[in-house]
């Protein structure tokens, strides 16, 4: 096929990564890419308010892939990359003696050092659970009885993995599943673990259980001695991120390709989509119709099926794509002068603030499901670094439910009363706050999902389609292995022998990868 014109849905880190692809390796194809919102980013946008920045997720840059790792540095180089204590270093020298404004700063990758714990019982627990005697005393005597004897009867007794609460079970034992994974799964799905399938696991957690931790405990005290190349992704201790978060890095890529002659336009949300003999002819936003050689979509497949003829699609694909469920994500901003609970770890911080860039909340009387401090994701994240940590409560919903109707401001003040209820946050802290709601973060795993493979060879059957990224395939990816599928798309589009459709779908579902609980 040869291909001159290629129109992308979603200017996502998958949409991005295909057309910087594209046009990298031939300039004279025409690519536009056709972005729903005002947004750069997706998903991994920083959303700013008033100067004070919010990911999306938390979102690290770490990769096993190095065509990923080789991109991102590409875009925003390492070399000006600075330790945790650099930065504090640099960030109050530069506002304290009146040096060169952080903003005007060329964009690089910081340094950061990985710190995520979970809240439960009002103490904190290391994720991934550690061997500590910290782990065991907050624990209790009982329940570490029961989680040793617990783990070491999944060792002896495997559970069919036919459900996501049996393949935790089987890494961690029953006990630790329901303390540290059941009801934090819950909040996030809405539904419980037994209702959700283990390919969810194979996703997100699949390298990870009570032994790797282990592992990687005994192996730390080595590993500046000889070194190790594999590494489970949710036990690595540093990673690069953007100065001014994921967003940025995002928007440079944009720029670069419209240098590059690619066109992005904004608030142009396809609506229609011509599909004749197993091919797109062309496609509808708004009130303008493109026709181009090839298509990459992006957008969620059940948005992509409605825009469909339903007439033109076998009636039992349909249903089941247009039933595919979704899970939407409420993020509240809070500005506060302090936080109550205390640094009681031997990492030193500003103000004594605690160092954690995630908390996962595993109480079980609030719907919260976690916690992002920025101030550590980035100090520059943050306008009066000094003087304010900027936080994220992170909560999960489905659109039109209770949480979803609630208005902002009622939405916020219920967010503070949890808070207050497990000794975060105080109400007279809190100085500024804001609400931010984004519909189908996660594709589930559950519902008609165990039917999707049908919709998968459907779209595969699309001679001129092609599906990237985590709601362009269903798939809980992260984001390198969105910006691979993007990869791989734009490969076989210009028309490289490495690849075909089937390698496209297959991206991520190797056994070597895994990433945190949830991003």
């Amino acid at each position: 096929m040869n291909v001159k014109k290629v129109v992308i849905i979603g200017a996502g880190p998958a949409g991005l990564t295909a057309a910087y692809e594209i046009l990298k390796s031939d300039p004279s194809k025409e690519v536009i890419i056709l972005e729903g919102s005002e947004n750069i980013g997706g998903i991994s946008r920083t959303f700013n308010y008033k100067g004070n920045r919010m990911d999306l997720g938390g979102h690290r840059f770490f990769s096993k892939d190095e065509r990923v790792m080789n991109l991102w540095k590409e875009i925003m180089p390492v070399q000006g990359s600075l330790s945790k204590d650099d930065i504090l270093l640099k960030r109050n020298s530069s506002l304290v003696s009146g040096g060169p404004d952080p903003e005007k700063e060329d964009a690089v990758f910081l340094t950061r050092h990985r710190v995520s714990r979970i809240f439960f019982l009002r103490k904190f627990f290391d994720y991934p659970i550690s061997l500590k005697a910290r782990t065991f005393k907050n624990m209790g005597f009982k329940n570490t009885w029961k989680a040793g004897w617990g783990y070491i009867a999944s060792c002896f007794h495997k559970l069919p993995e036919t459900n996501l609460e049996n393949f935790y079970i089987n890494r961690f034992g029953k006990p630790l599943y329901e303390m540290f994974f059941k009801d934090y799964t819950t909040k996030v799905w809405g539904v419980s673990p037994e209702n959700i399938s283990a390919d969810w696991g194979a996703q997100r957690v699949k390298g990870l259980s009570m032994w790797k931790a282990i592992g990687s405990v005994l192996a730390k005290p080595f590993k500046k001695l000889f070194g190790s190349k594999k590494v489970e992704t949710s036990l690595i201790e540093e990673f690069n991120y953007p100065k001014y978060g994921p967003g940025q890095l995002y928007e440079l890529m944009a720029k670069k390709i419209t240098e590059m002659g690619g066109k992005i336009i904004y608030n142009a949300c396809v609506n229609k989509i011509n599909l004749k003999d197993g091919q797109i002819k062309s496609l509808i936003a708004g009130d303008k119709e493109y026709v181009a050689d090839a298509y990459i979509s992006s957008m969620a497949i059940k948005d992509l099926y409605e825009c469909f003829d339903k007439s033109s699609i076998d009636p039992k694909v349909y249903e089941i794509a247009v039933n595919l469920m979704y899970r939407d994500f409420i993020t509240v901003g809070l500005l506060v002068s302090k936080l109550e609970i205390e640094n009681n770890t031997k990492i030193p911080t500003l103000n004594k603030a605690v160092p954690d860039c995630w908390i996962y909340i595993q109480e079980r009387d609030v719907k919260v499901g976690r916690l992002q401090i920025f101030n550590n994701w980035s100090p520059y994240m943050v306008k009066d670094y000094e003087n304010s940590m900027f936080v994220g409560l992170e909560y999960f919903a489905n659109e039109g439910d209770e949480l979803w109707s609630k208005p902002s401001d009622e939405f916020i003040n219920f967010a503070i009363e949890e808070m207050e209820k497990i000794n975060i946050v105080k109400k007279d802290n809190i100085l500024d706050s804001c609400c931010l709601k984004v519909k189908k973060a996660y594709p589930a795993y559950f519902g008609v999902y165990k039917d999707f493979k049908v919709v998968e060879d459907h779209l595969k059957s699309i001679s001129n389609l092609y599906c990237v990224g985590r709601n362009g395939q269903h798939r809980y990816n992260n984001m390198d292995h969105s910006m691979v599928t993007a990869m791989v798309a734009a490969s076989i589009i210009l028309g490289e022998d490495k690849y075909n459709v089937d390698d496209l779908w297959n991206v991520n579902t190797e056994k070597d990868y895994h990433e945190e609980k949830n991003k």
